[in-house]
C-alpha cells in the first residue's frame, strides 16, 4: 500500500494504536495531576517532571513525552474536577477516573470498554477471555480499514494492553483472568459523565441507574 493511501486511511479512522506506546500511565497521570492541582501551568508541570526525573524515567526524551502525554489525557476529560480528583483521592478513585481519561482520549478503548465489558455487564455475562479481545478486534478489522492494515504484533500489543488495563483496574484478577469481577462506579466519576452528557459510558462501569 502506498503512503498516500496509507495515510488517507488513517486520517478517516477514529482509531489509532498509541497505546502501544503510551499505555495506562496511572503514576504518571496522577504525579501530573498533582502538579496541575498545586497551581502549575500545563508548561510548568512538563518543566518540573523532567527536572527532576518525577516520572523515574531513563531519558529525558522519554519522560517529557509522557508527560505531554499525560497533559492530553487529563485534558481530555475536560473536567477540572476530576483532574484534582485523580490528584488527591484514594487510588481506586484516581485509577477508575484515570480509566475513564483513557477511553475519553482513545477511542479504541472507549468503544472496548462500552461494547464488550459494558455489554457483559448489562447481560450479565462474567465470563471472559482471549476470545472476547480477540472478537472485539476482529469486529473493527471488518469495520475500519486503517485497522485492517495494522500488523498481527501491533494487534497482539494491542490486546496485551487492553487486558492489563482490565487487571490494573480489577475488572479481571490478573492479565490470565477468566472471569468478569463486578465493579462500582465512584459519585464523583458518575456526576461528571452524567453532567457532559457521556451516559452511554455508563455501562462500562457496571452502572445502568
Amino acid at each position: 500500500m502506498d503512503q498516500r493511501k496509507k495515510a488517507a486511511l488513517q486520517a478517516a479512522s477514529p482509531y489509532n494504536a498509541i497505546i502501544t506506546r503510551e499505555q495506562f500511565l496511572f503514576y504518571e497521570l496522577r504525579i501530573t495531576a498533582k502538579l496541575l492541582n498545586e497551581g502549575y501551568k500545563p508548561d510548568e508541570a512538563v518543566a518540573r517532571i523532567v527536572s527532576e526525573n518525577l516520572f523515574q524515567y531513563p531519558t529525558e526524551k522519554s519522560m517529557r513525552r509522557m508527560a505531554l502525554a499525560s497533559l492530553r489525557r487529563l485534558n481530555a476529560l475536560g473536567d477540572d474536577t476530576l483532574v484534582e480528583t485523580i490528584a488527591t483521592q484514594p487510588f481506586d478513585v484516581a485509577k477508575q477516573i484515570s480509566l475513564y481519561a483513557m477511553m475519553k482520549q482513545h477511542r479504541l478503548i472507549w468503544d472496548f470498554m462500552i461494547t464488550v465489558i459494558g455489554e457483559k455487564y448489562r447481560s450479565s455475562d462474567f465470563t471472559f477471555g482471549k476470545i472476547d479481545v480477540n472478537s472485539y478486534f476482529l469486529r473493527l478489522q471488518e469495520q475500519d480499514d486503517w485497522v485492517a492494515t495494522w500488523s498481527d504484533s501491533t494487534l497482539q500489543k494491542l490486546r496485551q494492553v487492553i487486558t492489563k488495563v482490565l487487571a490494573e483496574n480489577q475488572y479481571i484478577d490478573s492479565v490470565r483472568g477468566t472471569k468478569l469481577n463486578l465493579v462500582w462506579i465512584h459519585p464523583p466519576l458518575e456526576a461528571s459523565i452524567r453532567k457532559s452528557g457521556d451516559e452511554i459510558a455508563l455501562s462500562a462501569f457496571n452502572c445502568f441507574s
